[in-house]
């Protein structure tokens, strides 16, 4: 299941993505918004991350005006690994290298069909493991420090 979420600068490619899962027969479930009145893009990372922690989703993807702010809210919760992917290439090497569960996309900085070309190369790109397992180990240990000094 994959979970989506954007604000109001992110509604339009939103609903582009999802018709684009649709076609493809992948299930997902919208967190809004349900319109392009303004919004604040924490709500939607929040309903979108803790969808994931929670096991409900497997990933999601999260689309704001440059996909800056929503990476930055998605990765302050635990098990996270929210990336911003502005090329295919991106997208393939945060999910074999870095187990990304999250996929930031920029609908102001990145256009249509780059965006699904994108989407497509993060959802069929699996995680290497091996050799990069230890690093997300690490980033593991991060969170839980961080969350200790909290």
């Amino acid at each position: 299941m994959i979970a989506i979420g954007s604000d109001h600068a992110g509604y339009s490619l939103k609903n582009i993505v999802i018709n684009h899962l649709r076609e493809k027969g992948l299930e997902y479930i919208d967190f809004g918004p349900s319109s392009e009145d303004s919004v604040d893009f924490p709500d939607f990372a929040e309903k979108t991350a803790t969808s994931i922690q929670c096991g409900q989703c497997d990933r999601g993807i999260l689309i704001c005006g440059t996909g800056i702010g929503m990476s930055i809210a998605a990765n302050k919760f635990n098990g996270i690994r929210a990336a911003l992917c502005t090329t295919e290439f991106h997208a393939r090497l945060s999910r074999q290298h870095n187990n990304s569960n999250i996929l930031a996309l920029g609908s102001r900085v990145t256009g249509k069909d780059l965006a699904l070309s994108i989407v497509d190369e993060w959802l069929s790109t699996e995680y290497l493991g091996g050799r990069y397992e230890n690093r997300n180990i690490k980033i593991q240990q991060l969170e839980r420090k961080a969350g200790k000094e909290d």
